[in-house]
């Protein structure tokens, strides 16, 4: 399994580092100066995507698919990195890819797929959006109320493929990303670092092969155990779940069963969930669109040893 997944993620680099580097929208609904999205940023970047942040200006954690018309701010940013007065979109005055909204998650989404994308990528789209990792899980029927799910539901909705990631919240918090400085051996940032770069990992290999990445309107659920077990991205063994359990249901035929695991039920140790799911209604998918995920995956995914 090892050698077929980084000959995957070899091929991958190669491609991402030419001329034609893949477009990735990041958001979440944490907020723009968490240490979790931060280090996300820099990780993508680092592994040679183009990548625009656009966040909400404060912690929307919870608001699920809500929306609003973003306004100008009446209080500062999270962690006071925008005064009171600022206008409702707003950016980073020495890094503009590094953009906030006033709104809700799906508005920042939204505003990253409609606004930023056309003026940082040519006047593209982007080519997929990656929302989090959010800091804690997002498991089963939580799915249904995370602004972290919303914003990745949003792009799927506008034709963009996208994945929600989450990672434990006994590992992660809610803090500044100065923290990624200011205490680079703390936990937060441990966990920072090691969850960005299984994200990298997934998406490596979710992008490896030419697009369709994912069929249309579907969008994928990835949730992170705690460090605790497994405190580098390379341990992780990712397995394909289903945000709820449900024995009546007939799922794509893996590991020598047709009723794939609840991701509630996997995550912990070093292995990580993957759920597929429908835009639309948050809930999982038929068997047909789990096979074209766990045929794109390939050997990246493996089976779940209770």
């Amino acid at each position: 399994m090892y050698s077929l997944r980084w000959q995957s993620l070899f091929s991958v680099i190669i491609l991402v580092s030419g001329s034609f580097a893949t477009n990735i929208l990041l958001t979440n609904d944490d907020g723009w100066a968490v240490a979790m999205i931060r280090a996300q940023n820099d990780a993508l970047k680092e592994a040679g995507y183009n990548v625009v942040l656009s966040c909400p200006a404060e912690n929307k954690s919870g608001t699920g698919s809500s929306t609003t018309t973003p306004t100008t701010l009446t209080e500062p940013c999270e962690y006071d990195t925008c005064p009171t007065g600022s206008p409702a979109e707003g950016y980073n005055a020495t890094d503009p890819t590094l953009n906030y909204v006033n709104g809700y998650p799906v508005d920042s989404a939204r505003y990253g797929i409609q606004t930023l994308a056309p003026k940082f990528f040519n006047g593209s789209q982007p080519d997929f959006v990656v929302s989090g990792p959010n800091v804690g899980n997002n498991l089963g029927s939580t799915v249904q109320i995370s602004g972290t799910v919303g914003a990745a539901c949003e792009a799927a909705l506008e034709g963009i493929p996208s994945i929600s990631f989450s990672g434990s919240g006994s590992s992660l918090s809610q803090i500044s990303y100065t923290t990624l400085t200011s205490s680079p051996s703390s936990t937060d940032t441990l966990a920072a670092q090691v969850y960005s770069a299984a994200t990298v990992d997934l998406v490596n290999a979710l992008l490896a092969s030419p697009a369709p990445y994912l069929p249309t309107g579907i969008v994928l659920n990835v949730n992170y155990p705690s460090l605790s077990d497994c405190s580098s991205a390379s341990d992780y063994e990712f397995v394909l779940t289903r945000i709820l359990s449900d024995s009546s249901a007939t799922d794509v035929q893996t590991c020598g069963t047709t009723h794939l695991p609840a991701e509630s039920d996997v995550v912990g140790g070093c292995y990580a969930s993957v759920s597929v799911y429908n835009a639309s209604t948050k809930a999982d998918v038929d068997a047909a669109t789990q096979e074209f995920v766990l045929n794109r995956l390939g050997n990246f995914l493996t089976c779940y040893d209770s």
